[in-house]
């Protein structure tokens, strides 16, 4: 007769959790409280989640599915991204067009849930919910705010340092076009000085001039005035609106200094 563990159920322990107000945990925490092997944690953890009571986003960290998110396969990125990234031991911010959404730009809903952090990672799922990850050495600099989730709180670009990585990571974001409607949502939000800041803050000179093109391209020069300033004071060169195309026959910006090589068009 197989020896039996005389410990909690996994279930059991799910519940204990869920008590408490907690959605994760990682396999060390488990073996701990169930006092059994690797081996029968990970056939209990198999059954849970064909259950749809547990999601699995990478090998040995667990989020626990409550009923109302069952149909999806796990709850809102949100509620763990906090947790998944401590278990990476990894430091991040959400970004892009996730930030931008939670910024109140949300023209067109992003499809997966994107994080800038300082290391190569694979990009996961739990549930429906697609999690890409892409990646800044200078991580620490970027301005951030903590924001209030249903589990606790994570770290957001700010809305001037999410417009600015929406033009550094253009491709990835529906391309410029898309990148420039997004940034025509999130102008209102957009502080003139912060946004110098922001800009001052990454040395990216060159997407800043393209940045600073865009935000006149969808009408908020206004917004767009101390960015010009500061631009002009650093006399940069003549950059491509699109860094991966040939720079055509156009004329640079004089504002920006900036060859429209390639079609923008701001969906309103």
């Amino acid at each position: 007769m197989p020896r039996r563990s005389h410990g909690p159920r996994l279930s059991e322990f799910l519940d204990a959790l869920q008590a408490r107000g907690r959605y994760t945990f990682e396999r060390s925490e488990a073996l701990a409280e169930l006092r059994s092997s690797s081996e029968a944690l990970e056939v209990a953890a198999r059954r849970l989640a064909s259950k749809g009571r547990l999601a699995v986003p990478r090998r040995g960290f667990y989020v626990i599915v409550p009923v109302e998110y069952r149909s999806s396969g796990a709850p809102p990125v949100d509620w763990f991204i906090d947790d998944l990234m401590r278990f990476e031991g990894r430091p991040y911010y959400v970004a892009l067009l996730s930030a931008a959404a939670l910024h109140g730009a949300a023209h067109h809903q992003p499809q997966e849930f994107q994080v800038i952090t300082d290391a190569p990672l694979r990009p996961t799922t739990a549930g429906r919910g697609r999690l890409r990850f892409f990646t800044k050495l200078a991580l620490a600099g970027t301005p951030v705010l903590e924001v209030r989730t249903q589990t606790g709180t994570m770290r957001v670009s700010t809305p001037e340092a999410t417009a600015l990585d929406l033009v550094r990571y253009a491709r990835w974001c529906g391309q410029l076009g898309n990148v420039a409607t997004v940034l025509a949502d999130l102008a209102e939000k957009l502080g003139p000085d912060r946004l110098v800041s922001a800009c001052r803050i990454s040395a990216e000179l060159a997407n800043a001039q393209r940045l600073g093109w865009l935000l006149d391209k969808g009408g908020e020069a206004r917004v767009a005035r101390p960015l010009a300033d500061w631009v002009a004071a650093r006399h940069p060169r003549v950059v491509k609106l699109d860094s991966a195309k040939a720079r055509g026959d156009g004329q640079a910006d004089p504002r920006w200094r900036v060859v429209a090589n390639a079609e923008v068009e701001v969906d309103r």
